[in-house]
């Protein structure tokens, strides 16, 4: 069985004027998709790699794979991570991972925030604001606040300048954010507390993996501080897996992890990151359908706290795909 490849990587984007330092943090270093390309093969499958959206525009008629193991981002736009699906969606080729609905309700945080709502699933207030004049009116938001751009992944757009005390400081950031990003800012209450971040694999029924939290400066109760770009290059932030939490809190987090994970319709397999505030109760900040597979990342954690290889770990992604589409067994 021949399975397709579909990715963005860095070394292939160049920035453009006016971009952020962090306007390629979505996409893959070449090395990812080596690890990605052996583990597919290891699992005795053959490996195409395909690459973007544009590259799979110029092959889609003769593409000679059986299904694509899609992690691409997308181009641009807040529907960019639909981009690869719906094109395999309308040409009828299998792919492994949620569908373009999915991909794009989650990518925009206002629009899944809402399905949250809908479900009752906890999720911090919130507003969406398209400029810094629209700070008078916080309605029934309370400092701190959080501000970050409305569609993008990756972390992108978080510094330490991302939690406000303040309107000053809230002006600024949503300025920064639409002037930057070129989008919409999401403001939401900062909740003080612990975080987490929780992967799903499956479909009938998903399974919920172990929770991981994160530690950051050596502290697992992280109070004030956040996960930011920043982190992801220096040693300050650290994955522990499994979570050293009483086994109630872990149980709420994986039920609330698997509801997100549910209401978005989410396939194959995604994560979710959630804050949990002094009094134990947790909040969803986001799901991603589309999480990073990086050998440095949360699933190769996962993978070596439950004893298992990068390999299997991503066979067991390909193979919920391969189950759904009634493929194989």
């Amino acid at each position: 069985m021949r399975v397709g490849l579909t990715y963005d990587l860095k070394t292939e984007y160049s920035p453009k004027d006016g971009e952020p330092p962090d306007f390629d943090a979505e996409f893959d270093h070449p090395d990812t998709i080596e690890v990605i390309s052996k583990a597919i093969s290891a699992n005795g499958f053959i490996p195409v790699k395909i690459g973007n959206v544009l590259r799979l525009l110029e092959k889609i008629d003769n593409i000679g794979v059986d299904i694509v193991f899609n992690i691409s981002e997308g181009i641009s736009g807040r529907n960019r991570e639909s981009q690869v699906p719906i094109l395999l969606e309308m040409v009828g080729i299998p792919f492994v991972g949620s569908d373009a609905l999915s991909l794009g309700i989650s990518l925009d945080k206002a629009i899944a925030k809402k399905v949250f709502i809908a479900e009752g699933i906890p999720t911090p207030h919130f507003m969406v604001l398209e400029n810094s004049q629209q700070c008078d009116n916080l309605d029934h938001l309370q400092f701190p606040l959080f501000v970050k751009p409305r569609f993008e992944g990756s972390s992108k757009g978080l510094s330490e300048s991302s939690r406000v005390t303040n309107k000053e400081e809230l002006k600024r950031q949503v300025d920064h954010i639409v002037s930057v990003y070129k989008q919409p800012a999401l403001v939401e209450e900062f909740i003080r507390g612990q975080e987490f971040t929780v992967a799903i694999i499956g479909n009938s029924p998903p399974e919920v993996l172990p929770v991981v939290q994160i530690k950051i400066d050596g502290e697992l109760k992280i109070n004030d501080k956040f996960y930011t770009f920043g982190h992801v290059h220096d040693d300050a932030l650290e994955y522990v897996c499994p979570a050293p939490i009483s086994k109630q809190l872990e149980q709420k987090l994986s039920e609330v992890a698997l509801r997100a994970y549910q209401a978005i319709e989410c396939r194959d397999f995604g994560r979710v990151d959630i804050r949990v505030d002094e009094s134990n109760n947790p909040y969803v900040l986001e799901i991603n359908p589309l999480p990073s597979l990086s050998t440095a990342d949360v699933f190769m954690v996962i993978a070596k706290t439950l004893g298992i290889s990068y390999e299997e770990m991503i066979g067991r992604i390909l193979k919920a795909a391969l189950k759904r589409y009634n493929m194989i067994k």
